[in-house]
């Protein structure tokens, strides 16, 4: 179903891959947007669970895009060192593909937006974060993208 990698020496393994996507602070969701067109933005992101977990709007573009189909790939850089008298650029990135769509069980709803914010805001203190989050509970929405499939690859050096 997803393709193998053609350059195996340059394959990241497992244990790479979930190191990158537990270290990085954002990558890139690409989904099918509007009248068969890509559409990916840059988000801010949490690894948890097998999944990678986002916050949302609650409408919108990318809400539309996952109504109408729920696979998705999401693409994080965690080195892109361009080498311009090499003409080279040393790199390790990690895709990821699966399904996503809205967390609906309010529990686990408040387990990601409260992992997200510690990621995000760590030296916040747990008043200020709870106070936050119960201001906007309404106003979002949190995705959830699980992951059937992922592959890294690094440069060569």
């Amino acid at each position: 179903m997803f393709r193998e990698m053609r350059r195996i020496k340059q394959r990241l393994s497992s244990d790479e891959i979930e190191t990158i996507l537990k270290e990085s602070s954002y990558g890139v969701l690409s989904l099918l947007g509007d009248d068969g067109y890509p559409y990916a933005v840059p988000l801010n992101y949490v690894y948890s669970d097998s999944s990678i977990i986002f916050h949302s709007a609650l409408t919108g573009h990318k809400i539309d895009a996952i109504d109408k189909y729920d696979k998705a790939s999401f693409c994080v850089v965690a080195e892109n060192d361009v080498i311009p008298l090499e003409y080279t650029t040393h790199y390790r990135s990690v895709i990821v593909f699966g399904r996503i769509s809205i967390v609906e069980d309010e529990k686990e709803k408040r387990k990601y937006i409260e992992e997200l914010a510690k990621r995000y805001a760590p030296d916040d203190i747990p008043s200020n974060r709870d106070e936050a989050i119960d201001s906007y509970w309404h106003s979002f929405s949190i995705l959830r993208l699980r992951i059937e499939h992922s592959s890294g690859k690094k440069s060569i050096l």
